[in-house]
């Protein structure tokens, strides 16, 4: 892996909670049961449970599943697997003594009660990472319970609150939250196993035998489907969505993204390791804007955030692109003015933008706008502030949001899976996983294309699924104040797509007053519901008297 990659790789791991340093930690399983089951994957084990939630004034009564299916790299043949099972502890596989790699998968599903489960939309949700668990989303977001966490501040240590969630899904789908291989109570075993399952094509391969297979365990083929994605799970969703549609002939509905990158060339996370590439400055420097509006760090505040990140966005996308192009030839004249114009937008000093020369990474960002408090501010969402950990570093050391909220999380979903959900009595849950060794090379258009040597762009993944199926739908969700994933990058990468023009009708945009974790804020978290209710009826293709149907 190049050193840039391997930031990259760091960076990205805070994306979803995580930072670099605990996500470095692969936790030992203390139990027995636990580490007996990771050396014997291949057993499926589910816990049956119900519960009622009121969603809107109404009662909904659901089915509760948690469990794991068993999945195997590409190229797997099924054939083998029968086998297996017909003869116990055999490696139909194996042909030199080593067991070959399988991954039993967590997940989490809910099935609304009163309706016909053929004609119910199904989603099956995920965050990133890479190498994340969906506790985020499914006790943050959509599960029928969630965590009550501080909306900008850090949420005091246990005991925490779990409450009825009526921002939940499942008045309009029947959700799946999806823990990625290695993460939550699922397992990797076998031989190469980090090599054949921790990686761009390798994760999205994966994900597609398990959509496959639960498809087929509960007989949802012709349900409406639609996939939801967080952060790096919006490029596993470019690569699912591609790989089900284009090699399993399974077309779906629609692609929900939540705080979007599809190409880490945009990424604003180290940029100056990559020279000449200007765009994640540009793409980034709304949400400095909004962060500064956010902290009154502006020389002047303006009273709408909506007109000032407008104005920021055209200046961006003008000016600023174009003084970056010119690199040592701008003129000292067009240099000063563009210096005042980052001033005036940023808050940051005058002379700090000059030494800089114009272009401010993420890290030096957070670490700055609030360095004479002795304050960083956050990365997930620059809402967030805390106490700087060394005042004299250039870069943030630390991401406020994350520390802030992470054990509530975590906490409280350990707690919930084992005294509701009636599973992981004796194993270990983990949230993250060491993937160090991580692929961040991509084949773009399937596994067998041929892989690039530079860092992962799904953006032909996203775009090949849109062509071959123009009747898929994509909703792109994104917080202001996310400077992990900006949202005005999420805006460019749709707007780049290599689409017919006329598919652009098929996106749509919905930006809220949150970070990368919008659901982190409760009334942005009402809004995302509402657009994604709207978005899965205007889509299910279902005759109107079904869809109205309770």
């Amino acid at each position: 892996m190049t050193t840039r990659l391997s930031l990259l790789l760091s960076a990205s791991l805070i994306c979803l909670g995580l930072s670099p340093a605990r996500a470095a930690i692969d936790h030992p399983d203390t139990a027995h049961a636990d580490t007996a089951r990771a050396a014997h994957p291949a057993q499926p084990i589910e816990r049956t449970s119900s519960g009622t939630i009121t969603i809107d004034g109404k009662s909904i009564a659901y089915q509760a599943v948690a469990g794991t299916l068993v999945v195997h790299p590409h190229g797997w043949d099924d054939s083998d697997e029968t086998v297996q099972h017909q003869t116990p502890g055999s490696d139909a596989h194996a042909i030199d003594g080593n067991p070959d790699a399988t991954a039993s998968m967590f997940y989490v599903a809910y099935f609304r009660k009163d309706s016909r489960a053929e004609s119910r939309p199904v989603t099956f949700i995920y965050n990133g990472g890479p190498g994340s668990s969906s506790v985020w989303l499914h006790m943050g977001a959509f599960g029928p319970r969630r965590v009550v966490t501080n909306d900008d501040t850090h949420t005091p240590a246990s005991p925490y609150r779990l409450i009825d969630n009526p921002q939940s899904l499942l008045d309009v789908t029947d959700l799946v939250f999806v823990d990625a291989p290695g993460t939550g109570f699922g397992r990797i075993n076998g031989k190469d196993k980090e090599k054949l399952f921790w990686g761009v094509d390798a994760d999205g391969q994966a994900f597609t035998s398990f959509v496959t297979r639960f498809l087929a365990k509960y007989g949802r083929y012709n349900s409406p489907k639609y996939l939801f994605g967080e952060s790096y799970g919006t490029m596993r969703s470019a690569v699912l969505v591609n790989d089900l549609q284009n090699q399993e002939n399974i077309d779906f509905n629609g692609v929900i993204l939540l705080s979007q990158i599809l190409s880490y060339d945009n990424s604003v996370d180290e940029p100056a390791l990559n020279p000449g590439m200007d765009e994640p400055f540009v793409l980034a420097l709304p949400t400095y804007a909004a962060t500064a509006w956010y902290h009154h760090k502006l020389p002047q505040q303006p009273a709408d955030l909506k007109t000032f990140l407008a104005e920021v966005e055209h200046f961006a996308s003008t000016d600023y692109l174009a003084a970056l192009q010119q690199g040592a030839a701008l003129p000292d004249a067009d240099r000063a003015r563009i210096v005042e114009r980052l001033h005036a937008y940023t808050g940051l000093p005058a002379d700090y933008i000059r030494r800089a020369d114009l272009r401010i990474d993420g890290g030096e960002f957070s670490k700055t706008l609030q360095s004479d408090d002795g304050m960083t501010t956050g990365r997930l969402d620059t809402r967030f502030s805390g106490p700087a950990l060394d005042p004299l570093s250039e870069e943030a050391g630390y991401d406020p949001q994350s520390t802030a909220i992470s054990s509530a999380y975590v906490s409280l979903f350990n707690d919930y899976v084992r005294k509701t959900l009636n599973y992981g009595d004796g194993l270990t849950y983990r949230p993250e996983i060491d993937i160090q060794h991580w692929n961040f090379h991509h084949a773009a258009g399937g596994p067998d294309a041929t892989e690039s040597d530079g860092p992962a762009n799904v953006m032909p993944d996203l775009a090949q699924a849109m062509k071959t199926n123009p009747t898929l739908k994509i909703m792109l969700n994104a917080g202001y104040f996310d400077l992990a994933t900006p949202y005005y990058e999420g805006i460019y990468e749709m707007r780049h797509l290599p689409i017919p023009a006329a598919l652009q009708k098929n996106i749509e945009f919905h930006q809220y007053r949150s970070g990368h974790m919008v659901y982190a804020n409760i009334p942005a978290l009402t809004e995302l519901h509402d657009n994604i209710a709207d978005f899965i009826r205007r889509t299910d293709n279902q005759p109107a008297a079904v869809a109205s149907a309770p």
